[in-house]
């Protein structure tokens, strides 16, 4: 499994639940830039994005499979 794991205690506070999805795909994009071939068939990735109360509002996976 792929890990690139970042857990806060306290997050960002941002606008609204369309500013979370913004900076989420953000840091997904940035995971993957530096991923350099380590991402590899039958691994995957998630982030999940939550609100103030912990509450989940999003969730981003990625899964790779090589076909038969």
């Amino acid at each position: 499994m792929f890990i690139a794991q970042n857990l806060y205690d306290v997050g960002e506070e941002l606008a609204d639940d369309e500013a979370a999805w913004h900076e989420a795909t953000i840091y997904a994009d940035d995971i993957f830039k530096d991923v350099d071939g380590r991402f590899r068939p039958g691994q995957e990735w998630s982030l999940e994005v939550t609100n103030r109360d912990r509450r989940p509002i999003y969730f981003i996976s990625i899964g790779s499979r090589k076909m038969p």
